[in-house]
This record gives structure tokens, C-alpha cells and sequence, in this order.
């Protein structure tokens, strides 16, 4: 027989659960894969909060359906959280 602390453990994992945090384990997953082939340290989840802080959920959606269809996911995610850096005047 199991410990009881195994299955509140369990529960209060699961609860925590927010598609917010999922999308951003998303993000950090696939920018950080980039990131380690280029050299460059991982991005945490801390810092990927800090990122995202000010952007509605339903924007993370939209973010992540443009990076996943484009070419170079991280370009795009990079370009999409400020246009003004990349564009010229």
C-alpha cells in the first residue's frame, strides 16, 4: 500500500495545472531546444512569465499557431512579442 502523501501530491499537481502554464512550458520548450543547439542558456520559466506577463491568453493561441506553421519558430516568437525591434522606419 501506497504512503497517502503519494496521492496528495498527485492532486495537488494536477490541480495547478493552467493552460496559461501549459502554453508557456510550450514556448520555453521549443525556444530552448533553439537555444542549446545555438549555445545560448536556457530560458526558465520564470523569465518566459516575465515575457508573457502582459499578453492575454488568447493572444498565447494565436502566437502559437503563427510560430508553429512558420519556418524558424524562435524568429517568429522573438518578432511577434515586439514587431517595433524588427521593423525599419
Amino acid at each position: 500500500m501506497k504512503h497517502i502523501k503519494i496521492h496528495l501530491k498527485r492532486t495537488v499537481d494536477e490541480t495547478r495545472k493552467t493552460e496559461r502554464g501549459e502554453l508557456m512550458q510550450y514556448f520555453c520548450k521549443h525556444l530552448n531546444h533553439a537555444r542549446t543547439r545555438d549555445g545560448l542558456p536556457p530560458i526558465a520559466m520564470g523569465h518566459m512569465g516575465k515575457l508573457l506577463q502582459k499578453i492575454p491568453t488568447k493572444d498565447l493561441y494565436y502566437m502559437k499557431s503563427v510560430c508553429d506553421n512558420a519556418k524558424n519558430f524562435s524568429k517568429k516568437f522573438w518578432y511577434l512579442l515586439n514587431p517595433e525591434k524588427y521593423t525599419r522606419d
